[in-house]
């Protein structure tokens, strides 16, 4: 990669401040900046590091004033922060390994509908029935089961373990090691205690532009189907139960785990190690903070909750300034007790 500060200005639109020639040979972030690289400038906090920054150009918002001389050359844009990831994005494309073919240690049954342009690396697994459409890319060692659809353009990373009659849209990313369509957990309790398996006889559908993180499991449905809807991001070691569903451009942070039959809305934002009981509903742009614990339904949309069991945020906020004063509370309630004790005895 080797790009003027020119040139990033008109894929950016945006405004070019200081040298046009600045070169730029990679990328930095601004507090650990580096000569010839580029670094963008959105959260206050880290305005200090601007004024020292080594990087030859900064991406900064439209309506950043300097506080102190700066010597690296800007571009002004509405938002910095999405227009380094668009330009990452584009330098991410041009340095991904382009493969095309069918490796000869990949096992691939006849009746396997491939299309054109895909790749299907060493010792990969396609099965009976299954559907591999146009540019969709296979890596080693992956298992894609009978029946199972594969949509165009959609990454699949060594290790993954896609069980029968499964559905993968387009343009999704699966990473290493994640597991769709396993078991859902069902085991009936019977008269002598023990525990008789429920068939699970639903799959998973998972629709466009979704990416998945490594070691995730997203369980069959018991019947009807899990479904994963269209955007959504999930972060590594994440477990979707059977029958869940997740709607469009929810993203949910690690070791996150949804119980079976949870519906969760559209947009929503979940942080790492949240839990949820099975069969609650949560509304459409819900906020969760880490380490939650959803126990009953979210109706109320577009509103913050965290702890476990779950507050409204702002009423978590107070409950937490009353339990740090709980040692004075309770030093004042002793010796409210001490003078009405000694107020007892001289009456």
């Amino acid at each position: 990669m080797q790009i003027t500060a020119k040139i990033l200005a008109e894929l950016t639109g945006g405004e070019l401040v200081g040298n046009e020639y600045a070169v730029v040979k990679g990328v930095s972030k601004i507090d650990q900046s580096e000569p010839e690289t580029l670094s963008f400038f959105a959260n206050p906090k880290y305005e200090n590091f601007l004024y020292t920054c080594k990087s030859s150009v900064v991406l900064v918002a439209k309506n950043f004033n300097p506080q102190q001389t700066i010597t690296t050359t800007l571009i002004k844009v509405d938002d910095p922060y999405a227009a380094f990831t668009n330009l990452l994005e584009q330098y991410h494309q041009q340095q991904l390994p382009s493969y095309e073919g069918i490796s000869e240690k990949a096992s691939v049954h006849q009746s396997a509908v491939l299309g054109n342009h895909i790749y299907i690396g060493d010792f990969a697994v396609i099965e009976e029935g299954a559907t591999i459409a146009d540019g969709a890319m296979i890596y080693p060692q992956t298992y894609i089961g009978k029946n199972v659809k594969i949509g165009s353009g959609t990454i699949i990373y060594p290790g993954v373990k896609i069980y029968y009659n499964c559905e993968i849209g387009n343009n999704c990313i699966v990473h290493a090691g994640t597991i769709i369509g396993s078991d859902g957990f069902g085991h009936a309790p019977q008269p002598d205690r023990t525990y008789k398996k429920v068939p699970q006889m639903g799959n998973v559908i998972i629709y466009n532009n979704v990416e998945i993180g490594a070691n995730c499991t997203i369980d069959r449905a018991t019947m009807g189907s899990t479904i994963i809807k269209d955007g959504v991001k999930l972060d590594n070691l994440i477990q979707v139960a059977h029958n869940c569903e997740i709607g469009e451009n929810t993203v949910i942070a690690a070791l996150t785990g949804i119980s079976g039959s949870s519906k969760l809305g559209q947009q929503c934002v979940i942080g790492g190690q949240v839990g949820f009981v099975g069969h609650v509903n949560i509304a459409n742009g819900t906020q969760i903070g880490a380490q939650s614990g959803i126990m009953k339904d979210i109706t109320e949309e577009k509103k913050a909750w965290i702890g476990s069991p779950i507050y409204e945020l702002r009423e978590s906020f107070k409950m937490q300034a009353a339990y740090r004063n709980l040692p004075e509370m309770a030093k004042r309630i002793n010796e409210l007790e001490r003078i009405i004790k000694k107020l007892n005895e001289q009456l």
